[in-house]
């Protein structure tokens, strides 16, 4: 599968390697993994994304520098890859910048529906994470390049995109793989766990509070509705990335097949993160909503106002439990 890749990168000089805006664990993990790996083949090699760092996180730029471009550092480059997104929409300034440009992009992402921006792509769906992919690309080439530093990188996104082991894209060599990076990376789960999750301030906690009281059932309880506000951050002290994995809480509710968190603290619209725990497939869902996804964890956008997107978004759900009309419990 990797073939084409390591032999064609080989005659490039400087990459700029390109996560997804809002980044997570798993897009930061494999961008700063596939960095390293450049570097350490003689390869120049820069990190990029629009948007902020998450706090918890953070630690992962000692181990390689992630930048917010500019035009002037996309002219210095040779080749991007897109890491952890399957469409140029997913990379903010690069999808504008890049237009018209005959500069090669490639992709490496485990997203379904790829669009064919991308000359060269490592696209599989059924793999754990990207993370998980950019592990095997390393292997294949050079399993010495995978330092301790590496394999810390490459375990925070496996473990962060599927909720520490939980998911169903967990494979026996999802596994396997992790196993293997803890003995490269000699380091024990509570050592990065504890980073990404035990770091919580009282003020997360009381904005966890506040969206514990708006959760909404519908559809005999099978949908459950999670909302967060400006006015809660403001209320609380609180930033937009406080309200990671938010959305599993109501997920956790008996008889809920899908759960939905909705952000409107942003000035363009309803930010919406959608979680499956049944047949229902999000995906199909949030692409109704200019989103998309997996099949149990998708993400989507709505203009607003919340109470409108809330009813529309159940409209669709509904659809979705084979229903042609809500109702709130």
């Amino acid at each position: 599968m990797f073939s084409e890749f390591l032999e064609k990168i080989k005659k490039y000089q400087k990459i700029g390697v390109i996560s997804h805006i809002r980044p997570d664990g798993d897009c930061l993990g494999a961008q700063v993994a596939l960095s390293r790996w450049l570097k350490k083949k003689g390869i120049d090699a820069a990190a990029y994304n629009d948007d902020e760092v998450p706090e918890n996180l953070q630690w992962l730029l000692d181990f390689f520098p992630v930048e917010k471009p500019t035009a002037r550092h996309f002219d210095t480059c040779d080749l991007f890859i897109c890491l952890d997104g399957n469409s140029l929409a997913r990379f903010g300034l690069f999808e504008e910048w890049i237009e018209g440009k005959k500069i090669p992009v490639w992709m490496i992402d485990h997203h379904p529906n790829p669009q064919d921006h991308f000359e060269l792509s490592i696209s599989v769906e059924d793999a754990s994470s990207t993370c998980e992919l950019v592990y095997k690309l390393i292997s294949e080439d050079n399993p010495a390049f995978l330092d301790a530093e590496t394999a810390k990188a490459l375990y925070t996104g496996i473990i962060t995109d599927t909720g520490s082991l939980q998911f169903e894209s967990v494979s026996p060599e999802t596994v396997e793989i992790v196993a293997e990076l803890m003995r490269l990376g000699k380091f024990t789960p509570n050592e990065i766990i504890e980073v990404i999750y035990s770091n919580k301030s009282i003020g997360q906690l009381n904005l966890l509070s506040r969206a514990l009281q708006s959760i909404r059932l519908f559809e005999n309880n099978q949908i459950a509705v999670m909302s967060v506000t400006k006015e809660m951050l403001e209320l609380t002290n609180t930033t937009p990335p406080d309200t990671e994995g938010f959305v599993t809480y109501p997920l956790s509710i008996t008889g809920v097949k899908a759960a939905v968190l909705m952000k409107d603290f942003y000035d363009d619209g309803v930010r919406i993160s959608l979680r499956s725990r049944s047949s229902i497939d999000v995906n199909i869902w949030a692409r109704e909503l200019q989103g998309g996804g997996h099949k149990k964890a998708a993400g989507a956008w709505h203009k607003g106002p919340l109470e409108l997107a809330i009813k529309d978004l159940i409209q669709i759900g509904a659809k979705q439990l084979g229903k042609s009309d809500t109702t709130s419990s």
